[in-house]
């Protein structure tokens, strides 16, 4: 077992919901049964959602104003959430993540990734290991290890090893390098879960294929109740460019 999937990391760093969809989307990988959304479209918007979320929370919304445009979406679920199978843990997600993306049914170049949160973790392995148009970052991660909220004794483990596993598998500054397309960031000022600070070291990493917009009031919970339509039509604006489809 990867230090990063130890159970007490899991049971403090996710907190799954079970409410699911009437009519999922089913992906299936070698382990588990993901309960995915998918509404049809080309391009296709593959969003990956924040922790204590689900995908019935963005299933009317989210869809419905890309589809408008012609702008497909696929609402990603992650195990042991929404009714999907299996139990939550850092890195079986990230195949997990790769699998999703996979099952869009339109080609790489013509998706573009959405992260929210603990989302934005898996968007970022996506982005970096499949040849998509573009990537959003919201309220995302910079530094896994910022979150873990262990100390290496309680995972019978050291801060080297913990170190290693991160490096290994969580190395964002590589993965955005990796991808080398247009990043789009999106992040209040005030959060209080995930600083501003990710915001700006995930921007400087991405370097001049960044877009970088932070709102001065919100946190990191109400990012999109109080700047919704403005992150939806900015995304909008940004799959139509990423993909050309004007």
């Amino acid at each position: 077992m990867n230090i990063l999937d130890h159970p007490t990391i899991s049971t403090r760093y996710f907190f799954p919901r079970a409410d699911s969809l009437a009519d999922p989307f089913r992906v299936e990988t070698n382990e588990v049964e993901l309960r995915c959304h998918r509404s049809a479209g080309n391009p296709m918007l593959v969003h990956f959602h924040g922790n204590g979320e689900v995908c019935a929370n963005w299933a009317p919304l989210f869809p419905r104003s890309l589809s408008k445009h012609g702008i497909g979406c696929l609402l990603g679920e992650y195990r042991g959430y929404g009714g999907s199978s299996g139990k939550p843990e850092l890195t079986p997600l990230l195949d997990d993540a790769l699998a999703i993306v996979d099952a869009a049914g339109v080609p790489p170049e013509r998706i573009v990734l959405y992260g929210r949160s603990v989302g934005s973790i898996y968007a970022l392995h996506a982005a970096a290991h499949r040849n998509v148009a573009g990537l959003i970052i919201e309220s995302g991660i910079a530094n896994v290890g910022d979150g873990l909220g262990v100390r290496p004794e309680e995972v019978g483990s050291n801060q080297s090893e913990i170190d290693a596993a991160l490096a290994e598998h969580f190395d964002h500054r590589s993965k955005i390098r990796d991808f080398g397309g247009p990043v789009l960031i999106f992040h209040t000022a005030p959060d209080h879960l995930v600083p501003v600070t990710d915001a700006y070291q995930l921007a400087e990493w991405a370097g001049e294929r960044a877009t970088l917009r932070i709102f001065e009031d919100g946190g990191h919970n109400t990012i999109f109740a109080m700047y919704g339509a403005t992150i939806i039509d900015e995304t909008i604006a940004f799959v139509t460019s990423c993909t050309g489809s004007a």
